[in-house]
């Protein structure tokens, strides 16, 4: 798909987020939605429908229906964090501007966890266009359907002056 980048997310299992107590998460960011309409509750419905149904992923295999993930607000502002850093620096990577990881990233944010992913991509205008690019997308699609992951954050980014315009991060997690 020439209109979508995307980079295979892998997963990072095993260690822990634990920063020694209770972090104090943020508000998530005001418009990590790009500004579209209904982002959370369109994100909530668009990621659960495809769990629910089940998915093959290519060479990562066929995934049962899942259960739904819950919003969570630490993994939205670690996504928009991200989101927003290759928006404002016209970049495409995992690793942040600053050299940090997306695992770096959810456990600054606050989210204290034992498994973790991230689905990243650009320039898909709708959360429906970039679950269904992730969906055709093997790593991706295998992030997104692993029942491992009980919790889920999405974020938009725009930059007009950008390569693509407009930047999405997926960060997966379980405590």
């Amino acid at each position: 798909m020439h209109w979508m980048a995307v980079l295979f997310a892998l997963q990072a299992c095993g260690g822990g987020g634990d920063d020694g107590g209770a972090a104090a998460v943020t508000p998530v960011a005001a418009d990590i939605g790009c500004g579209l309409a209904n982002f959370q509750a369109d994100a909530l419905r668009i990621v659960n429908a495809k769990r629910a149904a089940g998915a093959s992923c290519g060479t990562h295999g066929n995934f049962a229906p899942a259960a739904a993930l819950a919003w969570n607000t630490a993994l939205a502002n670690a996504a928009y964090g991200h989101s927003r850093d290759m928006a404002d620096h016209d970049f495409f990577s995992h690793t942040g501007s600053s050299g940090s990881s997306f695992d770096q990233r959810i456990s600054a944010a606050g989210y204290s966890w034992h498994a973790v992913a991230e689905n990243i991509a650009a320039g898909p205008g709708s959360v429906q266009a970039v679950v269904d690019g992730w969906m055709a997308s093997d790593g991706h699609c295998a992030n997104l359907m692993s029942a491992s992951y009980r919790d889920f954050g999405l974020a938009c980014a725009r930059n007009a002056a950008s390569t693509y315009g407009i930047y999405w991060t997926m960060d997966l997690g379980s405590p």
